[in-house]
């Protein structure tokens, strides 16, 4: 991968012997390297077991997780936060195991309605869960920074699966327990 970077940026014109630019082939090999580590991970191994009895059968929302992602057309950022709930049948998972499944797609080349759907169904997967409900708020460098270059625009996508799709009152209720962020 470093040669890549090298022939990038080579190809853009810049000097590889330059002072500043010397180690960078080799350091943004490494960074892509963190960037997109989501391909080295499993769900078995990010839930690592991770799933406890419970006889709780109300709604869980764990809101606010950051999340930065690439997108798979211009491999440019997209930067956000992604809101998981879900309601459990007789077993609860890890809080944090969820923001960690949300790191394992979000380092991955995605578009942000693949995202959005790959966690919810990791969560009702893993969970078993009677229904799962997951939106991600996210700002796309794409569009701010080439483009239609809008500084200001925000995509917001959801995946509602189970109870949250069939019961509008499930629905509401996770809406209206996201209104409460400040």
């Amino acid at each position: 991968m470093e040669s890549h970077w090298a022939g990038i940026i080579a190809g853009i014109g810049e000097d590889l012997e330059r002072p500043g630019l010397v180690d960078t082939p080799k350091r943004a090999a490494k960074a892509f390297e963190f960037l997109t580590r989501g391909y080295h991970q499993s769900i078995d191994e990010v839930v690592n077991n991770a799933l406890f009895p419970s006889d709780s059968n109300e709604m869980v929302l764990v809101q606010n997780i950051e999340m930065y992602s690439m997108c798979e057309h211009h491999m440019l950022p997209f930067i956000g936060k992604c809101h998981v709930a879900y309601i459990p049948t007789g077993k609860v998972l890890g809080l944090s195991k969820i923001a960690r499944l949300v790191d394992m797609y979000a380092r991955r080349l995605q578009i942000q309605e693949s995202l959005t759907s790959q966690i919810a169904e990791t969560i009702m997967e893993v969970t078993d869960a009677e229904g799962v409900g997951v939106i991600v708020e996210a700002q796309h460098m794409c569009m701010m920074m080439r483009g239609v270059e809008k500084q200001n625009s925000l995509m917001k996508t959801s995946a509602m699966l189970g109870s949250f799709r069939s019961d509008q009152k499930t629905r509401d209720e996770f809406l209206a327990l996201l209104q409460l962020r400040q």
